[in-house]
């Protein structure tokens, strides 16, 4: 039986093979979009739309800076952005870019008062318009928040999904690690924080996964279809930029250490965010089974924050599937979509 097991096996690696070499380049991120303004590493980019939008407002979307964005677009049927501009959107992303050894003193105030905020303000002068609505995914929703209660008055409406704001729970091993990392030696000795450092301490939260999923795929190394899925995945997981020094310290220590924002404490470029002052309408996405961002730390925010037209969206499943998930497809990109469209 177990030769049998061996040789099955055997056959599905050779033929695995086989897909492999008739595979050709993997490619992510493939909807059109155009540069429209950079500064420094920082570009926006605008997605290319063939009718006209059903909300004349524009979005502006910030993914976090450890990955890429192109998650949000991994393929034409799961691409969170391409559903987005279907559903009647007209939606620019920004590119952190890739910073190097130079780029080690660029701090938090650089990423929202300078880079997110210039991209703003040249949206609101593109469109001619004093709003926009923004998005923001992950870290780039804490980003996002911050800048909210910065700069209300540009703000029509916050969509963030998966965002960390309260670090003070214990349900995530995330959250305690960096609780006792000497984050001012590694900034220090590094300069800047290798992506792949980063990326290993996501990993231990689920220390099985690196093996299980290409156990996985030995089942599907048949189907070039599937393969293809696996491929694009894996292509993003494994480019990873670094973080500025400076940026990563001040993240850790006011936010993740010692939990300023919720506070009501954390200060950026001399003053101090309050959040209070999100008074635009707020939709806050966060994922059931989330095992990177537990739901008590995304949904903590709701009674701090000023806005009165405030409303949760529970989406069942995990992280990276509010993202590239079958019903964020099919439900999740749709009721975000209407709720912006609803707020124009």
């Amino acid at each position: 039986m177990i030769g049998e097991e061996l040789l099955a096996t055997t056959e599905k690696i050779a033929k695995g093979y086989k897909v492999l070499q008739d595979i050709g380049e993997v490619e992510v991120g493939t909807t059109p979009k155009e540069l429209v303004w950079s500064c420094d590493k920082v570009k926006l980019y605008h997605y290319t739309r063939e009718t006209p939008a059903k909300c004349a407002t524009p979005v502006l979307v910030s993914f976090a800076m450890l990955n890429r964005h192109d998650v949000l677009d991994l393929q034409p049927d799961r691409s969170l952005m391409k559903k987005l501009l279907d559903e009647g959107l007209d939606i620019y992303i920004m590119d952190w870019g890739y910073p190097n050894r130079s780029d080690r003193y660029l701090t938090m105030e650089d990423y929202i008062d300078v880079y997110m905020n210039g991209a703003v303000d040249f949206l609101r002068a593109q469109h001619k318009v004093d709003k926009i609505h923004k998005m923001g995914i992950c870290q780039g929703g804490t980003f996002s928040m911050i800048y909210a209660a910065l700069y209300p008055e540009k703000l029509k409406s916050l969509t963030t999904y998966v965002a960390p704001y309260d670090f003070s729970t214990t349900k995530c091993m995330l959250y305690t690690w960096t609780k006792y990392i000497d984050v001012d030696t590694m900034v220090d000795s590094l300069g800047t924080i290798p992506g792949e450092m980063v990326d290993s301490s996501f990993g231990m939260l689920k220390p099985s996964m690196g093996v299980s999923k290409y156990l996985g795929i030995i089942d599907s190394l048949e189907d070039s279809a599937k393969m293809m899925n696996f491929l694009r995945m894996e292509k993003w997981k494994s480019d990873l930029p670094a973080i500025p020094g400076e940026m990563y310290r001040k993240y850790i220590k006011d936010l993740f250490r010692d939990n300023l924002l919720i506070k009501g404490e954390f200060e950026l470029g001399g003053r101090t965010v309050n959040l209070k002052k999100v008074t635009m309408p707020f939709l806050n996405v966060y994922a059931t089974e989330d095992n990177i961002i537990p739901n008590e730390s995304t949904r903590n925010v709701m009674p701090l924050i000023g806005s009165k037209d405030k409303k949760e969206y529970p989406f069942p499943g995990g992280h990276i599937g509010v993202f590239v998930g079958g019903k964020s497809q099919k439900e999740l990109a749709p009721a975000v979509a209407k709720w912006v469209i609803e707020r124009c």
